[in-house]
């Protein structure tokens, strides 16, 4: 398997989708009525650092969300936590790390 491919088994993928579109119901239906995760996404994926950095910390301190933060791409999972992360979050980003290894081969 090429590394910076990864087969989700029984999962949905579509996109891009604006984020109000990908995470609201209601915002789903009217702006992407043909997507079929529009409203219930569970997955975000982003196109840089930056932009995934700015992410984590809007759904940390606005809604109070558990993320997990993992780069793909690398030969081997490489986690991202930062020093506010709770144990939550830094336990998630390992679980995370762990499931992409097991995927990829490494264990």
């Amino acid at each position: 398997m090429d590394p910076l491919t990864i087969e989700i088994a029984g999962g949905i993928v579509d996109g891009p989708l604006p984020f109000d579109a990908a995470i609201n119901a209601e915002v789903g239906r009217i702006t992407h009525p043909d997507s079929p995760v529009a409203g219930q996404a569970n997955v975000l994926v982003v196109p840089n650092m930056e932009t995934g950095d700015m992410l984590v910390k809007q759904l940390h301190f606005l809604a109070d969300a558990d993320v997990a933060g993992i780069v793909l791409g690398a030969h081997v999972p490489v986690i991202l936590t930062n020093a506010t992360d709770s144990p939550r979050t830094r336990l998630a980003s390992a679980a995370l790390a762990l499931l992409l290894a097991h995927a990829q081969g490494h264990l």
